[in-house]
């Protein structure tokens, strides 16, 4: 069994990139345990409408982007996971309406730097509901044979070294989103591999605790043994060991605990992690939890490097007792490889890709595109940029340093101001002619007419106009404009206003 993901386990995905690399990545795994595609549906404003390509295996997935969750939610009713890959200032907001919704159960977030003060609120606002919000800073939670939610587990490959296709017996838990993975692997190299692994994050104020996921695992048959990798600061670690040490507990407990080195450095130095920093009087210190772990009966090696020995000690005792069963031994060439890409193929000589363009100009013959012959790391190690390319497209030849200029010159003003450019062009004519600042700025914005963005003498006109019908009396005047000729004219962006800001 597993805790917190299973194979009913579907996601919707709040963000942009890192989102969609994560989606792959869970693609993946759903390709080598043979199961349909967990990610249902992305959430992702600027890109509403679109369709996110995900392959499973080699089998291609379109899955669409809403610009609300609430619309994601609606058009996908078995969404029951959020996962969270949006910045520190909007991971908040998008969390708590995930936490809102009543089909979803789990929420889990990778986001860091996230205030603590957001933190705390979510986690309060999970319990009251009766749900759970893990993270921030958690890099995801892996359900061995099951669902992976994030990008725990790293590469394809590893996910096979790590017996992660099917389930253990043993649980782990980790503040670090790296150590989750080598948990992993010392799990299937020293016993049977892992149930779930749970990232929590390393904020001083996570989501959820360890005593929260241990009495999950505690009432799961399946999980035998938990492993812990704990770290210096906070005191999560001991609130474990007064789970531990409460009453006689099922499951055995192997722990690790990092940032021993404190005791030699100065004290309240910090760690890579926000919440990896012993308190005043050495509260929290990593000494202090591993005596407080081996004392309510934990096993606990006195470094990292120990815990391989301690997972094999505990799984040959799981053995010895009949609590588990050799796991039989499974050919892993039978096991599902993700297909290779042609670019891979070709580099191998096992096939032969005929051009998909071929013009006079250009063509994907090769690792690069190639212009006129040339290609594009060769014009980029020489100087040349996209004015260079465009006269190579138009003329066939490289442009002389001036057509060079030239060409750029257009672009940039293009691109800045849009086809009704007579006023920043008649700034550059004037500075090019060599009048001083003011006099080639005020020829310019005398030739800026109403088709960019407002007209210089309707402007005047209005706010002398203004000025003098309503002194010191700016919100007349503005419904005054409003009633009899519309928006005050002006120099700006007519498209912008208070929703769509400049």
């Amino acid at each position: 069994m597993s805790i917190l993901a299973n194979r009913d386990t579907q996601v919707v995905i709040i963000g942009g990139v890192a989102g969609l690399n994560a989606a792959r990545r869970m693609a993946q795994f759903d390709f080598l345990i043979n199961r349909p595609l967990s990610v249902q549906a992305f959430v992702y404003p600027p890109e509403e409408g679109q369709q996110k390509e995900i392959y499973r295996g080699g089998e291609l997935k379109n899955v669409p982007v809403y610009s609300s969750l609430e619309d994601a939610l609606a058009e996908n009713p078995g969404i029951n996971t959020a996962l969270i890959y949006i910045g520190a200032n909007r991971a908040y907001q998008a969390a708590k309406e995930a936490l809102e919704a009543s089909s979803i159960k789990l929420v889990s977030m990778i986001t860091e730097g996230v205030p603590e003060k957001d933190a705390k609120r979510l986690r309060k606002l999970a319990i009251e509901a009766g749900k759970l919000f893990n993270g921030p800073s958690s890099i995801g939670i892996m359900s061995a044979g099951e669902c992976r939610l994030g990008v725990i587990g790293g590469e394809f490959k590893n996910l096979k070294l790590c017996n992660l296709y099917r389930s253990g017996s043993f649980g782990v838990i980790t503040k670090s989103g790296g150590l989750s993975n080598e948990a992993m692997w010392l799990c299937a190299q020293n016993g049977n591999g892992i149930t779930t692994a749970v990232a929590i994050g390393g904020d001083a104020y996570p989501g959820t605790d360890f005593v929260t996921y241990l009495e999950m695992f505690e009432k799961d048959p399946e999980t035998k043994a938990v492993v812990i990798v704990g770290e210096v600061g906070g005191t999560l670690e001991d609130e474990a060991a007064e789970w531990l040490a409460a009453e006689k507990r099922r499951i055995r407990l192997v722990a690790t605990i990092g940032g021993t080195c404190q005791e030699v450095l100065p004290q309240g130095m910090k760690f890579g992690h926000a919440g990896a920093k012993e308190g005043k009087k050495g509260v929290g210190s990593a000494r202090a939890k591993m005596n407080a772990l081996r004392d309510a009966g934990a096993l606990v090696p006195d470094t990292f490097g120990g815990l391989s020995k301690c997972i094999k000690q505990v799984y040959d005792e799981l053995l010895a007792d009949g609590s588990i069963k050799p796991e039989p031994e499974i050919d892993e060439a039978l096991l599902p490889e993700l297909p290779l890409k042609v670019q891979e193929i070709m580099k191998q000589g096992e096939v032969i890709v005929e051009p998909l363009i071929r013009t006079t100009i250009s063509d994907d013959r090769g690792e690069e595109p190639r212009y006129v012959g040339y290609a594009a790391s060769e014009l980029c190690e020489k100087g040349y940029g996209i004015e260079d390319v465009l006269s190579l497209l138009w003329s066939k030849k490289l442009p002389s340093r001036e057509e060079s200029e030239i060409i750029k010159r257009i672009i940039m003003i293009s691109a800045d101001h849009g086809p009704a450019v007579s006023g920043a062009f008649g700034a550059i004519i004037g500075a090019c002619a060599g009048i001083d600042l003011p006099q080639a700025v005020s020829a310019g914005m005398t030739m800026i007419g109403p088709r960019f963005g407002g007209a210089v003498t309707n402007a005047g006109k209005y706010f002398k106009y203004g000025v003098k019908e309503y002194p010191n009396d700016i919100a007349g005047f503005l419904s005054w404009m409003k009633q009899n000729v519309g928006p005050v004219p002006g120099i700006g962006h007519r498209v912008k206003s208070v929703k769509n800001p400049d």
